[in-house]
This record gives C-alpha cells, structure tokens and sequence, in this order.
C-alpha cells in the first residue's frame, strides 16, 4: 500500500458526478464508524463534569465537589484516560473525513471544494445554535471554522501533515507556556482576573449554580458570554492550534490505512506502547505537579496543563490501537456492530447528550446541577452510553440516516434526502 494514498476501495467512482450525493451505505468505512461511535461515547466521561458543575471544575478539580474515596478515583481515571483524549479521537476523525469526501468527490469527477465550504457553513450554524442555546461546551464551532482552514492542506504527503501536526501543537503550547512563565510581568489587576476565573471564590461559584437552576432565560446571562470566551478568545489562541493540528493529523493517519483497520498489528500495538508508556507517565507528572502546587492559579493552566495537552495525544492513539485491533480480528462483534451504529449518528448523538444532560442539570428540567457528586456522574454516563447503545441500531434499522444526519445533509445538497427505508429493504 502507497503511504500516500487511502486503498481505491475507499475512493472507488460511484454514481453521477454532476449529482451530488452523500456517501452510500455500502461506501462507509466500518472502522471509522467504529471509532466514531466510541469517540462520541467516550468524550462524554469528560463533558459530563461541565454539564452538572461549574465551568472553573474542568480544569480545576478542586473548586466543586469532593476528590475524597471514589470520586478522586473517578477524577483520576478520566483525566488519565479521558480528558483530551476522546476530543482528540474525533478531531483526527473530522480530519480524516475531510480527506475521504474530497477524495470521493474528486474521483468522481467533481469539485468537492464548494460542497465542503457548505458542510462547513452549516455546521457552523447548528453549532452555534447549540453553543449559544444549549451549552458553552460546544465543539462544531470550532470543527466548521477550523475544517475550512484545513481543507487546503488535503492533498499533501503523510509525512508533510505529521510535520505540520506537530507544528500547530508547538506553536499552542508554546502560547501556554509564554503566557505561563510571564506571570510576574503581568498587572496585578490582570493576575487577579485570571486567578478569580481558574479558582472562583464561594460565592461566585454558588452563583453559577442558581443561575444554571433558573430557567432558560437566565441561564444565557452566564452560557451566552462563556460561549463568546470560548468562540474569541479560547479557540484563537488554543483551539484553532491544538484542533487544526489534531485534523491535520488525522489526515495523514488515514492516508497511511490505520483508521481503516490496514495497518499491520504491530503498529497498532506500538500506538498502545505509546499511550501507556509515554502517554499515561506524562499525564501523571502533571497531576502530581498540580497537586503539589495545590492547584496554584494560573499556573496549574498554563504549565501545569501542557502535561495532558502532549501526553493526551499519545494516549490518544493508544486508545485508536485498541479499537483498530479489535476491528481487524472480528473479535466483539455485537459491541462493534453497535458502537458502528452509534458513530453513523454521531451527530445526533452528540447532541442528544446535551439535551439529555441540560434537561436533567438546569433549571428548565431537574436542576441538579451542582449536587450531584462525580460517582453519581459517572453512573449518569453509563445509564446515557446504555440509551444510546440501544437506540442508535434500533433507530437505524428504521431510518437511514440519524435526524440531525438527515438535515445537514439536506441542508447541504439543496435537497431532501431518503429518510425512511424502504418496508423490507
């Protein structure tokens, strides 16, 4: 296999090519769904925090809730194992996608940059409804804005997008640690602000919780300038580099087959090596400089947070080793087949887990955000990952595509898309 190139069965012409149309069932790469569908699953260990705690309690596991017996374990373990590393996973998948529609685009004959520019502007939107409607947490922002960058770098080498991956990292993490080490240069106006927002005082915290047990309305007097922060000021100097660089990635990864269950065994096993060897002893370094330092701010977010920022990649692709393996040996075929489910709605599903959750931790639902502890959170993942494990193969057993699917592609094509399956087909 060229390390150049995806294998031609995954850009084989179909179809008209002055007609577009999205991809065929036939056409779907299992193992990306796969891995998409454990993506979508996975990154909800870590939004799950956001969800029922204040905004300061993901980066600082110390401002909200108790790190006592089981809940400390239950903050360990998804930090280790989680946090980053399932954002990372989906964005070398979006990445990745990136290449796989243009290619069978191209191959047909068509231009695929306008088609693209249309993904992206209605992705754009449905993630702006979601972040400034629903929660400041929202990823599609950032995955619209970004892909649309990205896309131009499409049709370079492997070894050329793993160089320039690498780059965008540095250059992220270098912003972090320039900001980090120039503290003491800092106004002390300025080292106030940054330390009230990283390691919020009691009552700005309880605050936070009577505003999120309110009704919708006056949830946006905290969802709506979070949501701003994070589209103006977090994604130009964190998201655009660590997110552009994971794309990039993703691309060059799927051009050398390992999203597609290709690559040899032993590769997927030096992935695993790395993320228990490199990733997992990075990781914990920083969260026993953190600890030490008792979660000084904004130290802790600066320096101590580049730790995760490198070690999550490689656990990362340790956590894609597994996955990959297991699709190359059958093996679990009922979870597999499920989880591949699951990855074909991986929109909706996304989503649905923001439905789900808002309605049971804000104001305008149960209103539960803030008293539930992180055991009781994990258990509230679990019982979510079970609903959406059976649902997605029921839902599409009856319908071809996920709701949220179906209209971006309508949206995108200009017109409605097949909805229901044919009785018996």
């Amino acid at each position: 296999m060229s390390p150049d190139r995806v294998p031609t069965a995954h850009e084989r012409p179909t179809g008209d090519p002055s007609r577009a149309t999205p991809v065929g069932e036939a056409d779907r790469i299992r193992s990306l769904d796969v891995l998409r569908g454990f993506a979508v699953l996975g990154i909800l260990t870590m939004n799950i925090g956001s969800f029922s705690m204040p905004a300061a309690a993901y980066q600082n596991p110390t401002v909200w809730g108790s790190l006592d017996g089981l809940n400390g374990w239950v903050w360990r373990l998804t930090h280790l194992f989680g946090d980053l590393k399932f954002m990372a996973i989906f964005s070398m998948l979006f990445g990745a996608g990136v290449v796989l529609m243009a290619e069978r685009r191209e191959a047909r004959g068509a231009r695929a940059g306008g088609l693209h520019l249309k993904r992206m502007f209605w992705l754009l939107v449905f993630g702006l409804v979601h972040a400034y409607a629903l929660w400041y947490g929202d990823i599609l922002v950032w995955y619209a804005l970004t892909g649309t960058l990205v896309y131009v770098f499409r049709r370079r080498r492997p070894r050329t997008l793993i160089a320039l991956a690498l780059l965008s990292w540095i250059v992220g993490s270098g912003v972090m640690a320039a900001a980090g080490l120039s503290v003491s240069q800092w106004p002390p106006e300025d080292v106030a602000e940054a330390v009230a927002d990283m390691d919020p005082p009691r009552e700005a915290l309880e605050a936070e919780v009577a505003t999120y047990r309110g009704g919708w309305l006056r949830q946006n007097e905290h969802r709506v300038p979070q949501s701003l922060s994070m589209h103006t000021e977090v994604y130009p100097v964190w998201g655009l580099w660590r997110v552009g660089g994971l794309m990039l990635f993703g691309m060059a990864l799927f051009k050398l087959g390992v999203f597609s269950a290709l690559a040899r065994a032993r590769t997927y096993g030096a992935m695993i090596a790395a993320g228990l060897l490199v990733g997992i002893p990075l990781i914990s370094l920083g969260m026993a400089r953190n600890a030490a330092t008792d979660w000084a701010a904004p130290d802790f977010f600066f320096l101590g947070s580049l730790y995760n920022y490198w070690g999550s990649i490689p656990v990362a692709l340790g956590w894609v080793g597994v996955v990959m393996l297991i699709c190359q040996s059958g093996a679990l075929s009922g979870l597999t087949a499920r989880l591949a489910a699951v990855g074909r709605m991986a929109f909706t599903n996304y989503i649905a887990q923001t439905v789900i959750c808002t309605t049971l931790f804000y104001g305008h639902g149960l209103g539960l955000f803030g008293s539930i502890d992180r055991v009781g959170q994990g258990a509230i993942v679990v019982a979510i990952w079970t609903l959406l494990i059976v649902a997605s193969p029921w839902w599409l057993s009856r319908y071809q595509a996920g709701p949220l699917e179906w209209l971006w592609r309508s949206l995108v094509y200009g017109r409605r898309q097949p909805f229901r399956r044919v009785a018996g087909g």
